[in-house]
């Protein structure tokens, strides 16, 4: 069974930063895409930042220049560096792999991770 395991959320003043790390049982996890989403409460679960096998970056506008994602192929892991956090910010962050088609669509990932809690004060 394919596992993803979130860490590194918290409570991180306005402007502060965090970073999420999502290790993963997926494999061969080098030739995955992967991806982060959030669903803050009362809204639907939305597209953050997303990295093809191949490293091409995708990012939501509303974390463009703030938000970088990564992977480490070695490690089986991939990453989600939040920079210069806004109260709006505050969310569970899931970790996803191994999209079908649209890698900035929910619907489109085999596998998600149970969350981890980021909340920003202001």
């Amino acid at each position: 069974q394919v596992q993803l395991v979130e860490s590194g959320g918290g409570l991180v003043q306005a402007g502060g930063s965090l970073r999420l790390s999502c290790a993963t049982s997926l494999r061969p996890f080098s030739v995955n895409g992967m991806g982060w989403f959030r669903q803050a409460p009362g809204k639907e679960r939305e597209f953050v930042a997303a990295i093809t096998w191949s490293g091409g970056l995708y990012y939501a506008e509303s974390v463009k220049g703030r938000f970088t994602i990564s992977r480490d192929n070695a490690k089986n892991t991939v990453y989600l560096q939040m920079n210069s956090l806004k109260p709006e910010d505050t969310a569970v962050y899931y970790c996803a792999g191994r999209p079908k088609s649209l890698i900035d669509y929910a619907g489109a990932y085999d596998y998600w991770g149970q969350g981890t809690q980021v909340t920003v004060s202001s």
